[in-house]
This record gives C-alpha cells, structure tokens and sequence, in this order.
C-alpha cells in the first residue's frame, strides 16, 4: 500500500493530521533495529525474571512460569529517539500493573528500572509505568518478538521514546530514588517524552 514515498508521505500527512505524530518524527513502515551491545542467547531451562527492591514480596519467574502468565494485547505507536514512528503496532505480554499487585509495591517505590542481559539498564517514574498499554511483553504481531527486537521479553513502554523499553530484560527493580540508566547518563533526556521532543540533556545530540 505505502510501496512508493509518495504514499508513505500521504499516510505520514494523515497520522499528523490525527495528532498521531509527535514533532519531529518521521513515519516508517519497517521496523528498524538499534541497540547496544550484541543480541543475548536465550535458554529457556535457565532463563528468569526477577522483580525486587521496594516491594513486598520479592519474586522470580522461570521461563514457564512467566508465559503461564495472564496476558494482554496492546495496539500502540512507538516512537524512536531517531527521529521514526511506527503506528498501530501490535504486542503480546504480560500487564506491568499486573506483576506491580503480584509483588505489592511499597509506598516508598516511586521509580522502575529495568535491568538487562549485557548490563543495560533504564529508568522510568513508576506512574508511567502503571499505564495500561504498559507490558511485558514477548509477542509482536501475533509472533514471538524477534532476537533483534528484544526476544525472549522486553518492556513496553508506548508513552516514552523506545529506547525506555528496554530488550532483553531480566529483572525489574523497584527504586525509592531515580537512577538514570545507559543512555541516560550518555547524555539522553532521562524522561523521554516524545510530545515534548525531550531527546538529550545537552544541545547537538539528536538535534
């Protein structure tokens, strides 16, 4: 349908005109690959997710335990640092409210960050978080996530720049204090919201 750019350009024109596209931003009808690091194997006898910190029950999920899991589908627009959007995607996974009353967050947590195979790290307010297109999420477009894109799980966080869902991740600390993550503290704006263009904490980068 969006074969040629001047179809592209029309369906770009049309998500704007429906406030879809947050400034800057660029359509894309692919589905581009950008991360740190190399992709990490996946094991699924040895795999888990651990969630702890400011919480009342610490817990840890085994492969199969997790996608025992109750599930939701989210349909969302992603928006990438980059300067692309995607509309309409369609993810798989597992509510992030919903492991926040499995592990029953205290009071003093206010911050989520995501840690992940390779070291990656990044940090989210935990109101964020708590939104309901927000997942854990391993299927993307009825199929389980590609390596590149994060396979076995990522976060999904639709409301913040990509790089806030965080692949591969393998724990989920909940913080009383906020710590930027990875690209945070190379110089990318530690909130991230695309609406408000926050790309970087200095001028130049991203500009």
């Amino acid at each position: 349908m969006f074969g040629n750019p001047l179809a592209r350009r029309k369906a770009e024109q049309q998500m704007q005109a429906e406030g879809r596209l947050p400034p800057g931003q660029s359509l894309t009808l692919d589905f581009p690959v950008l991360h740190y690091g190399s992709v990490p194997g996946f094991n699924p006898d040895t795999w888990s997710l651990r969630a702890y910190g400011e919480v009342e029950q610490e817990k840890k999920w085994s492969w199969a335990e997790f996608t025992a899991l109750p599930t939701t589908k989210v349909t969302c627009d992603i928006h990438c640092v980059t300067r692309w959007s995607k509309f309409d995607t369609e993810w798989e996974g597992v509510r992030f409210r919903d492991v926040v009353d499995m592990v029953g967050v205290k009071p003093t947590a206010k911050f989520v960050i995501a840690h992940c195979d390779g070291g990656y790290t990044t940090n989210t307010p935990l109101d964020i978080m708590l939104d309901d297109d927000v997942l854990l999420a391993y299927r993307f477009g009825g199929r389980p996530l590609e390596p590149d894109h994060g396979f076995p799980m990522r976060t999904l966080v639709p409301k913040r720049y990509f790089w806030k869902s965080a692949k591969w991740v393998r724990a989920i600390e909940f913080s009383p204090v906020d710590r930027p993550g990875f690209w945070e503290q190379a110089g990318y704006h530690n909130n991230g919201d695309p609406w408000k263009e926050e790309r970087t904490q200095r001028r130049g980068f991203f500009a």
